[in-house]
């Protein structure tokens, strides 16, 4: 009878561990999918006519490397045990894979932010443009250094095929993966700005908000605040903080919660989720808002002005400051349009 019991649990414990390597591939994989549909399906939504950036290209490129992330992943699942140019490909692969992507991705927050950070201060206020041709090689030229050096930095240091290793090790039947803590530092303090800049201008958005109208022109819905400011045109920069943060949080009010929420429960998620499209247009709205702010005094308002984000319509923060310097912004009667 002992060796009966003996022999079940032995065939029990065979059967998970067999089970789980399946487990953590599918999972692996239907996790990817999903990534990959919302992340092609936030390119395809965006607004069409929108000025070249290095944040445009960078999604695309990150987009195209999850893609490529998932065939591998489901090409490994399928056949499960192969061989191509002569290396041998397995089940651990996926995991291996995985990480690699996890850490190169855990490490390009910072890096990507500053780049995309210092193109909109450089070039939001510009009037006379690059060749757009010239533009665009050196978007991509950057975005191939930035994917290049991350890569190298992660596979040319022997401490992290040791840390692989020794989590590969003691977790032979799991995926440990990597949590990088510059997304969560960047969550900090972008709720953080945003709580900020919300205490300093409460009492203007919370008059702007109570003055929203709903009104139909040419048969489409728009927004209308007939609001009126009570500081003069000397405020100017206070009065657009109070707008860039209304349409900021117009577009992204759900995933400002969804940071409040990260950043309060210390909620640590696998750099290959963390950094995705979605989240890359949600931090390049934050970073076109501090431009604007920055340069507010440089910004000619033309039409290529306003087509610099893909999700946020920013001319609404600029049409009542039409001649700021000879009068002010706001006068009794005014009203600003969102379309």
């Amino acid at each position: 009878m002992a060796a009966f019991l003996c022999e079940n649990c032995s065939g029990q414990y065979h059967y998970t561990q067999a089970r789980q390597p399946f487990e953590t591939s599918c999972m692996l994989l239907l996790i990817m999918l999903g990534k990959v549909f919302l992340d092609f399906f936030m390119l395809q939504v965006q607004q069409k006519k929108v000025k070249v950036s290095f944040m445009g290209n960078f999604c695309v490129s990150l987009a195209l490397l999850d893609f490529t992330l998932l065939l591998s992943i489901f090409f490994i699942f399928y056949f499960e045990d192969f061989a191509l140019w002569g290396v041998r490909f397995t089940k651990y692969h996926i995991c291996l894979f995985t990480q690699i992507i996890s850490l190169t991705y855990g490490i390009l927050h910072y890096p990507v932010y500053l780049v995309a950070g210092l193109d909109y201060y450089l070039t939001i206020a510009q009037t006379s443009q690059f060749p757009k041709r010239a533009q665009r090689l050196l978007y991509v030229f950057a975005v191939v250094v930035i994917w290049t050096s991350g890569f190298f930095c992660i596979l040319k240091v022997p401490a992290v095929y040791e840390e692989l290793e020794i989590q590969n090790r003691l977790s032979p039947y799991q995926c440990p993966l990597y949590a990088s803590a510059q997304s969560y530092s960047v969550s900090c303090a972008m709720v953080l700005l945003i709580g900020m800049a919300l205490v300093a201008c409460r009492k203007e958005v919370l008059t702007m908000l109570l003055s929203l109208r709903v009104i139909s022109v040419a048969a489409q819905p728009v927004l209308m605040f007939s609001y009126v400011s009570n500081n003069g045109g000397s405020c100017f920069k206070w009065q657009l903080l109070t707008r860039l943060l209304v349409c900021f949080l117009g577009t992204w009010a759900p995933f400002v919660l969804l940071q409040i929420i990260i950043v309060f429960l210390g909620a640590r998620i696998p750099a290959y989720m963390d950094m995705n499209v979605p989240w890359l247009y949600f931090v390049n709205s934050f970073l076109i808002a501090v431009a604007y702010w920055c340069r507010c005094q440089d910004v000619e308002l033309t039409e290529d002005t306003w087509a610099t984000d893909p999700f946020v319509s920013w001319k609404f923060c600029f049409m009542p400051f039409n001649n700021e310097n000879t009068e002010p912004a706001d006068k009794p009667g005014a009203v600003i349009v969102i379309c």
